[in-house]
């Protein structure tokens, strides 16, 4: 398990607005929920595992959450969020849940694996591997996309994945 945010979600950290709260879904280690509480936001970090949220505990502006995400109820209704962070993780059903809980000026910052990817291991069922353009689709109409991309990559390990980072209104946004 790497430490180190994701360059995708680095590289559009800034557009998240400072005046509300970030949620890390599937967060795992916490990794972007430590770099986006650094930055000075107040995170929610949810997961599903209890153990990886201990991790997490304690630490200042990080606020956690044991949550089912694929078999429970939406884990945070009626909140909005300023930003919400999903990588390495894909549920499909909750892809309108997302765009709904993003507050007005909000950013979603979007990192998964591809089809293409089982040719580098897991995940590798297709159940968990987006197909060609999925992202922009599941959200496009919705929000306004800021940057996409798709394919192979090198680093952090060799994978094929998608990002997306988009946000609810129509900018304009400071590209970084």
């Amino acid at each position: 398990m790497t430490e180190t945010p994701s360059d995708w979600v680095r590289r559009f950290s800034g557009l998240i607005p400072r005046d509300g709260w970030v949620l890390d879904l599937a967060c795992g280690g916490g990794r972007h929920a430590r770099f986006l509480a650094g930055l000075g936001h107040a995170v929610a970090a949810v997961d599903r595992d209890a153990a990886m949220l201990a991790g997490l505990a304690g630490l200042a502006g990080v606020t956690t959450l044991q949550a089912d995400l694929e078999g429970g109820p939406w884990p945070c209704p009626g909140r909005s969020f300023a930003g919400i962070i999903v990588t390495n993780y894909l549920h499909r059903p909750l892809f309108p849940a997302l765009a709904d809980a993003l507050a007005g000026g909000g950013v979603l910052i979007y990192e998964t694996f591809m089809l293409g990817n089982e040719r580098f291991g897991r995940p590798s069922n297709p159940d968990f591997l987006l197909r060609p353009g999925e992202l922009l689709e599941a959200f496009g109409a919705r929000l306004t996309v800021v940057a996409f991309e798709q394919g192979e990559v090198a680093l952090p390990k060799p994978a094929v994945v998608q990002r997306l980072c988009a946000a609810k209104g129509t900018g304009p946004f400071r590209l970084p």
